[in-house]
């Protein structure tokens, strides 16, 4: 049996209301780090592998979960947050000063649109979620616990419920719904389970 524990980073400055300069270093809150030492003393069993996006606010709450189990692998993949809107124009902004933005973006409804350089389509995302599915399947790892973003683990979550025939605007529309109506809070998730042999993912608390 192969396990996997998708959990959403700590609480970070973002979450917190801060401004921030780009959505990579976000650090984590005092909060934050405490929800990650939380996390770490809450596995079942030892990790063989630990993965975490390339942001620093999931590195950060990897890195005590790392510290316990020093002997699990370590690796870095991108599985980071979905950057839809172009960083350049979100610097020293406030999740509240980008509510407009994020409103025009999605009203757009378009899953080919990239908002700018450093920004990826809703497309881009997707094709990000299934790679990081295939590459579970095929790691040795039977257990493996991963850090990432909300609604990165959101769009994990859909695929497999969803099971979407075509990514388009319908599916756009029906992913930021169930976005919405799931919303993972800071440091939870969900896990996955399937056998060596099995050809479907078991989606779990």
């Amino acid at each position: 049996m192969k396990n996997v524990r998708l959990i959403r980073h700590g609480e970070s400055a973002a979450n917190a209301g801060e401004p921030t300069r780009d959505h990579a270093s976000i650090p984590l809150t005092a909060k934050g780090l405490e929800q990650a030492q939380i996390v770490a003393h809450s596995h079942a069993s030892a990790p063989g592998l630990i993965v975490a996006s390339p942001f620093l606010r999931a590195q950060a709450t990897a890195l005590a979960t790392t510290a316990i189990y020093p002997n699990a692998a370590f690796e870095t993949w991108p599985v980071h947050e979905f950057t839809y809107l172009a960083p350049a124009r979100c610097v020293e902004t406030t999740l509240a000063q980008r509510r407009g933005w994020v409103d025009a973006y999605w009203h757009r409804s378009d899953p080919a649109f990239s908002d700018g350089e450093g920004a990826e389509s809703f497309r881009d995302l997707v094709a990000r979620a299934l790679h990081f599915l295939n590459r579970i399947t095929e790691h040795s790892a039977n257990e493996i616990v991963v850090f990432s973003h909300g609604q990165y683990l959101n769009t994990v979550r859909w695929l497999l419920e969803k099971k979407p025939q075509e990514i388009d605007g319908d599916a756009m529309l029906d992913w930021r719904k169930y976005e919405i109506a799931n919303h993972i809070p800071n440091c939870q998730g969900f896990s996955l389970s399937r056998h060596r042999d099995g050809r479907n993912w078991a989606l779990g608390r």
